[in-house]
């Protein structure tokens, strides 16, 4: 009878094998953590990582924005020994070439808030699952300062949203996101740390689900999260 079941869900998805992981025992995904000027989703995820609370270690930390060394991120690095690359871009260099060499060997990419557009070559130059952390629930508020456009709007309610990485903008598969009310009484800064705090929450949600085996991509632009 299980069989059967196996049988049956293997055809409705069309998949071939199904691994399962158990977490003692499997080793730990490999990851490069990409990273732009803003640092609460790194810094949030370097805790969860320091706590034993997500199953990754990080190979690097790479950023087109340059930290002083007595940055609380730098400090924390430097005491973990996780390498951190400076690669500054223009819209004319991307660094991608680069940030491939570093990011060799590594099982999946992590976008914690990494203000940058990967191409679509790096993309297929990499092969592998890019995560990235949006500020918003899309598909509204692409683009440069979405919590401005959104406290703008006069939303009542806020998001953030996980997504694979596709040479369209904001456009992947969407792994998880979360929702929190605000009103007329939020202020800019109250709307952007509630925000902020969601994009963390998000991020490292859909981490552990992928590493858990839990995200099952089907029909091109859609997920299934067990």
């Amino acid at each position: 009878m299980l069989r059967t079941d196996f049988l049956h869900l293997s055809d409705c998805f069309n998949a071939q094998k199904s691994t399962v992981r158990v977490p003692d025992i499997d080793p730990k995904y490999k990851i490069a953590v990409l990273a732009s000027k803003q640092d609460h989703c790194l810094f949030d995820l370097l805790h969860r990582w320091q706590e034993g609370r997500l199953p990754v270690d990080i190979h690097c930390v790479i950023s087109n924005h340059d930290r002083p060394v007595d940055n609380h991120v730098m400090r924390f690095l430097k005491r973990h020994e996780i390498p951190y690359h400076y690669l500054p871009t223009t819209s004319g260099n991307k660094r991608e070439q680069e940030i491939l060499e570093l990011i060799e060997g590594t099982d999946f990419v992590v976008l914690a808030r990494y203000m940058q557009v990967m191409s679509e070559s790096f993309l297929k130059s990499y092969g592998k699952d890019i995560i990235n952390i949006h500020h918003g629930l899309l598909p509204s508020f692409k683009g440069g300062s979405p919590s401005r456009q959104a406290f703008n709007a006069g939303v009542k309610l806020i998001g953030a949203t996980s997504h694979f990485v596709t040479p369209e903008l904001d456009a992947g598969p969407i792994i998880e996101q979360m929702v929190e009310r605000v009103s007329h009484r939020d202020t800019l800064h109250s709307f952007v740390v509630k925000s902020e705090n969601l994009e963390k929450q998000c991020l490292a949600e859909a981490i552990k689900s992928y590493c858990e085996l839990r995200v099952l991509p089907y029909e091109v632009m859609k997920t299934v999260v067990f």
